[in-house]
Formats: structure tokens, sequence, C-alpha cells
């Protein structure tokens, strides 16, 4: 974990409601993909903590989803803007148990820490598959860069009006993956453990309060008892997870 100054290069808007923020500063907290970050926004006391979608050398990139006054200003900030971010924060997903098919699922904004990810299973040669979901045209997104290192991707939409009209549960490649890497919203990944036998890891999207473990307002129930998902996630592994009926 390390706070720092970052400075905002560009803001580009992906739909009506999320932009693509991309930082200089100091990443050299980020080690593995699904990590995160809190940023400092003035006029806040509550820091925001945001997926990383991709970073390198000297460069973060966030994606923005504009939900409450503080994402909307977040997205209004002049390029050249300073602000203070956590990096670091959190476990992230584990690669070395990938096996030889292994499947990312995205729902929504969920798609976020999966890039990264995508990104370097695409460097260590796996053969995988990438499924995202969304509800309709105007809410796709970074597309684009998932095709640029997905073998297979495929797209769906609720209401058809873009890729295949489904959701990402439908995908048949969910009875063939080694193992499965997810976000996105709360039922849908639900619905992915009860669809597939395969082992998988879960990034969730909850409300955090401080983002390092003080608050403990995060809290969600698992097999070993209350964890937080600041602290002891966000990626948290299919079995260790207790759904609430």
């Amino acid at each position: 974990m390390k706070t720092g100054l970052f400075t905002l290069v560009s803001t580009e808007h992906l739909t009506p409601k999320v932009a693509l923020l991309h930082f200089s500063g100091n990443t050299d907290a980020i080690s593995v993909p699904g990590q995160f970050v809190t940023v400092s926004l003035p006029g806040f006391f509550l820091h925001r903590p945001f997926s990383v979608l991709d970073w390198g050398p000297g460069w973060l990139e966030l994606m923005v989803e504009q939900v409450g006054p503080g994402t909307a200003q977040l997205q209004r900030l002049a390029e050249g803007s300073t602000l203070e971010i956590t990096t670091g924060l959190g476990n992230g997903f584990s690669l070395k148990d990938s096996g030889k098919a292994p499947l990312l699922i995205g729902g929504g904004s969920g798609i976020a820490p999966l890039l990264g990810l995508a990104k370097r299973l695409f460097d260590s040669g796996a053969a995988f598959s990438t499924v995202l979901g969304f509800r309709s045209a105007e809410d796709v997104c970074c597309v684009e860069r998932f095709e640029s290192c997905s073998g297979s991707l495929k797209v769906y939409t609720e209401d058809g009006t873009a890729g295949q009209k489904g959701r990402v549960t439908d995908a048949k490649v969910l009875q063939r993956c080694s193992m499965f890497y997810a976000c996105g919203p709360k039922a849908m990944l639900q619905a992915v453990c009860q669809i597939t036998d395969a082992p998988g890891e879960l990034s969730l999207d909850v409300r955090m309060g401080c983002g390092f473990g003080a608050c403990m307002g995060c809290s969600i129930r698992t097999v070993s008892g209350m964890r937080r998902v600041c602290k002891d996630g966000p990626v948290f592994r299919k079995e260790d997870l207790l759904w609430e009926v």
C-alpha cells in the first residue's frame, strides 16, 4: 500500500455514465490484477474505491461510473489536476491455478478489474475466453481493449442491441472452463457459481467506508466467518463465499 499524488492526464467518456481516467504517478505498489485504489476528492470525507482497469510503470487507468456527486466531480476533473491516490490495496487474482481453459466473466462496470488480468494472461500465452455482459448497446465499453488481448470474446446485452441477446450466464463456455474469474453484480456472481462446477475467483463490489479494514462496513459472510472485502478481498474463492437465500 502506498499513497501519493497522481496527475490526471486525460479523461475519455466511454458511455453516458462511464469515463476512462488516465493518471500519471507512482504505481510500484500495484503487483497483481484485481487490486484496487482509493481516491481522495476535495470536499468529500470518504475516499472513493475503484478497481484498477490497467496500469504500468508510472501510469494508472481507472474506469469511473457516475453514481453520485463524488464520481460526477471526478469525471469533470480538469486535465492536469492532482489527486491523492492510495494504490496496492486488497489482494488480487491468482494466475497460477488458471488451468488450460480459463474464463473471464464481467458484467457492467464489473469488467474493470478483468482487463489487467486479460492482458497478463495473454502475455503468459494462456488460451482463455472472455464473456462480457451489459444492459444495452449504450452501456457497452472497453470491448476493443479486450479484443486486443483475448483469443475468444463474446458480448451479451440483455435487450439484444449489441452482441448476442442474453446474459453472460447463457454462455456455453461456462460448462467447459478450467477456472473462471468474475466481477459484476451480486446476482450475476451467484448465478455463475451455481451454473458451473469449475473453481473460480470472484471480485466483490460492495460499499466501502475506510478502504483499509478499520470500519468493518464492507464485511461479508464466508465459510470462515465474517471477512472484510477491503482487507481480506476484494477477490475471494468461490468455495469461500456464502450466498444469502
